[in-house]
């Protein structure tokens, strides 16, 4: 009997992982069958005119990053040219302004990148991948109360246009509650095509024609931009803690960079407000570095021995006495492991006509364009904190991992890595644990869980940040790391992050 572990964040996008598993498909199969289940299971967080990265760990040989993260168009029209207009999503504890409509449109790599990981690492046909989504499509998705609550947080996006209100609202013309049928046919038929063309249908054909249509109308986005893009195979970023080798996504992606350097910063074991330093140096060494406006350079400057070793200095000293994003975590049975991490932005608000596909927001994203709204630069791959990563121990254990979560992405990472490595976790625990986060500021701003919190981390990140904010209960807020791990023994295991519905399939 083969063994396997999956998690995801939707009950149907680990079966569709774990039934392609089963069937004799390797872990990059499961992983497009789940990513494309995801796009109709978790339509708020995915979607195949989005973007995404996949790091994959062969059973033998060095880890690889496949590059499938959005591209900046190639021209940039006026600001008074664009249907650009602002929106507020309501999280609750906060607010935070989303920009939408045609001229929010990044080029898409989603779709290329799952037929270019297929071509290279896939057994089973595309068509039997795309099966499951496209079934779940046309009978229809019981909305769970988590995607609920998205909804209900990006309200303004599903019900920006009447297409999008016809598609992902009720008869109220309120996102769909819980235990609502979520019916998409018109994917359901662009799935199943394509299952049979690949990227093609997406990049050239009927998809590509009404994107580019919707783009004509207020958009930078050109055929040209479709034409052009191309997935990157990269050379992950690689460091060790305590013998375990950790891969982490490279530049231009930012997250992986900033896992690496917190981690550098922090102690073997280090408590909440140790964390909570290193959190903090961070952001100030992340602006230092210069990795926003040059990632590449700047990641060599943020991991150099001096930068690290002052930084690392500096935590020591106060060490205390005593967002749309959704991931995918494989292992398979011959050994090979993946993490896919993917993302729609929010949704652009709008439908592209027959398809029932929402384009992606992400030139309207604050955290992809930190210099302010059209600030990026034209024709290069947008900066992301998205950071899929493999750890692989002496013993032959090894885990897969990820997360949704924005900006919260780097500091959910770094915990639930000092959880498992330094403090031996069970998987479940270690994704289960307390979690903080720290954002730049004059005080910073620090927010922490209280759920389950030692009363000694609790002192201590209030010493240290009297201004920090405690959340009683544990919230999406602070991510969602979907993990699958196999034990030195081949033992696998699997943790879906509860903060965002997550679920792990083990055999």
């Amino acid at each position: 009997m083969t063994k396997f572990a999956v998690a995801a964040g939707h009950d149907l996008t680990a079966a569709a992982c774990a039934d392609v598993l089963r069937s004799g498909g390797t872990a990059v199969d499961a992983a497009i069958a789940g990513a494309l289940m995801a796009c109709v299971a978790e339509p708020v967080l995915a979607g195949l005119l989005g973007g995404g990265f996949l790091m994959i760990q062969p059973a033998q040989g060095a880890p690889a990053l496949l590059d499938c993260f959005v591209q900046a168009p190639k021209r940039k029209l006026g600001e008074d040219d664009l249907d650009f207009h602002a929106i507020q999503a309501d999280f609750g504890e906060t607010t935070q302004e989303f920009h939408i409509g045609a001229g929010a449109i990044a080029t898409p790599g989603l779709a290329p990148g799952l037929a270019e990981a297929h071509e290279r690492f896939g057994r089973m046909p595309l068509t039997d991948l795309a099966a499951p989504a496209v079934r779940a499509a046309r009978e229809g998705v019981t909305v769970t109360g988590f995607q609920a609550s998205l909804g209900r947080i990006i309200a303004p996006i599903l019900e920006a246009t009447p297409e999008s209100r016809a598609l992902m609202c009720g008869e109220d013309g309120k996102p769909l509650p819980g235990g609502a049928l979520s019916r998409n046919p018109d994917f359901a038929d662009v799935l199943e095509v394509f299952g049979h063309e690949g990227a093609r249908f997406v990049t050239e054909g009927e998809v590509a024609a009404g994107l580019l249509a919707m783009a004509g109308q207020g958009g930078h986005l050109t055929r040209d931009d479709l034409s052009a893009y191309a997935p990157q195979w990269r050379k992950p970023v690689e460091i060790t803690r305590r013998n375990v080798r950790i891969a982490v996504n490279p530049p231009p992606a930012l997250g992986g960079m900033l896992v690496a350097f917190a981690l550098e910063l922090m102690g073997s074991g280090a408590r909440a407000a140790e964390r909570a330093h290193a959190f903090e140096a961070t952001t100030r060494a992340r602006v230092e570095a210069g990795l926003v406006a040059d990632p590449e350079g700047g990641a060599l400057k943020l991991l150099s021995p001096d930068l690290v070793a002052r930084y690392r200095g500096e935590v020591r000293d106060h060490a205390p006495a005593t967002r749309g994003t959704t991931h995918i975590s494989v292992i398979d049975g011959d050994g090979m492991g993946v993490a896919l991490t993917l993302s729609n932005g929010e949704g652009n608000g709008a439908i592209i006509p027959g398809t029932g596909i929402m384009p992606n927001n992400m030139l309207g994203e604050a955290d992809l364009v930190p210099g302010g709204w059209h600030s990026w630069a034209p024709d290069k791959r947008l900066s992301s904190m998205m950071t899929p990563m493999a750890a692989a121990w002496a013993d032959g254990s090894l885990a897969m991992l990820g997360s949704g979560g924005s900006n919260r992405i780097r500091t959910a990472l770094a915990q639930v890595l000092v959880n498992l490595i330094d403090l031996d976790m069970p998987l479940s625990e270690a994704v289960e644990a307390p979690r903080l986060h720290v954002e730049a500021g004059d005080p910073p701003a620090v927010d922490f869980e209280l759920s389950d919190l030692a009363e000694e981390d609790r002192v201590g990140v209030l010493e240290a940040f009297p201004q920090a904010k405690g959340w009683a209960e544990r919230s999406m807020f602070y991510g969602g790391v979907h993990a699958a791990m196999r034990d030195g023994q081949g033992g696998m295991r699997a943790a879906g992050d509860p903060r965002r519905a997550g679920v792990g399939i083990t055999r």
